[in-house]
C-alpha cells in the first residue's frame, strides 16, 4: 500500500483503543442478550464494513461468521442481498437498518426503514442492533483511517 505511514493507534493510545473494544464487547453481549442472533450480528457488521471498505474488518468478520457456521454463499452474495434469496426476513431488515445507518450521510434513517425494523425487532432488541451498527462503523472508521490491515493467513 502506498501513502504516508499512519500512528498505529492500540500503540499510541492504548487506554482509548482498550475503550472502544470494551464498547464493542459491551454492545454485542449486549445485543446476543436481548435475543439478537450471533450470525445476524456479524451479517451486520460485514455490510457495514462493505459498504465502508473496511479490509480489517471484512477478515475478521467473515471468519468469525465462518467459525460460527455461516455459510460461504451468504457471505459471497452479502452485497447482493436484496436479490439473494439466502436471507431471512429478519436479516434482511436488519441489513437494510444497517445500510441506512452507514449511509446516513445521504439523509436520514427513513421512516419506512426505521418502522419496518421496529415492527421486526423488539424494543429492546432494535436498540441493540442500533447500537451494533453505530459501535461497527466507528471501528471501521479507526481501522480505514489508520489503514490497519489483516494478518495474512
Amino acid at each position: 500500500m502506498t501513502g504516508s505511514s499512519r500512528v498505529v493507534l492500540p500503540k499510541v493510545t492504548p487506554d482509548n483503543y482498550a475503550a472502544m473494544r470494551k464498547l464493542k464487547d459491551t454492545v454485542v453481549a449486549g445485543a446476543t442478550k436481548a435475543g439478537i442472533e450471533p450470525l445476524l450480528i456479524d451479517l451486520v457488521n460485514m455490510r457495514a464494513s462493505q459498504i465502508n471498505g473496511c479490509t480489517l474488518c471484512l477478515d475478521m468478520h467473515s471468519k468469525e461468521a465462518r467459525a460460527k457456521g455461516e455459510t460461504e454463499q451468504r457471505l459471497y452474495v452479502l452485497s447482493a442481498w436484496r436479490e439473494a434469496p439466502f436471507f431471512t426476513q429478519r436479516e434482511r431488515v436488519a441489513l437494510e437498518l444497517t445500510e441506512a445507518i452507514t449511509l446516513v450521510h445521504d439523509g436520514q434513517v427513513a421512516d419506512d426503514v426505521y418502522d419496518l425494523a421496529a415492527k421486526e425487532f423488539s424494543e429492546d432488541e432494535l436498540s441493540q442492533l442500533i447500537w451494533v451498527i453505530i459501535v461497527m462503523n466507528n471501528l471501521n472508521r479507526v481501522a480505514i483511517t489508520t489503514r490497519m490491515q489483516p494478518a495474512k493467513d
